[in-house]
């Protein structure tokens, strides 16, 4: 499972980080005070937005389908059903996605 973290950077870039999945970790063992739960399906979609930030912070799990994220440096994550990526960049240049029948959930935090 990629468990990651897409946030910006003092360049103003979006950057992927690797979040620890050990039961000592905070985001992997922890309850997280949620706002909304959000499903969403873009099938027949290709692309979502050009490049585009995220509305604001939360937790997007693949549940089927797949989503190839790209970001400034060149770097593209693809996820897969059962992955799950904190998109906290909602602010600078951003991040592209090409989804491929991407069915996911979305957990709000703000």
């Amino acid at each position: 499972m990629k468990f990651c973290r897409l946030y910006t950077g003092t360049d103003g870039k979006s950057h992927f980080e690797e979040l620890d999945q050990t039961q000592e970790a905070p985001e992997f063992m922890q309850a997280h005070p949620a706002k909304a739960l959000v499903f969403k399906n873009d099938v027949h979609r290709e692309d979502l937005q050009g490049w585009h930030n995220a509305p604001r912070r939360q937790w997007c799990i693949t549940l089927s389908g797949s989503v190839s994220i790209g970001i400034g440096d060149g770097a593209v994550k693809t996820f897969g059903p059962g992955d799950v990526f904190l998109a906290e960049d909602v602010s600078g240049q951003g991040h592209t996605a090409t989804p491929r029948d991407w069915v996911r959930a979305f957990v709000h935090l703000d």
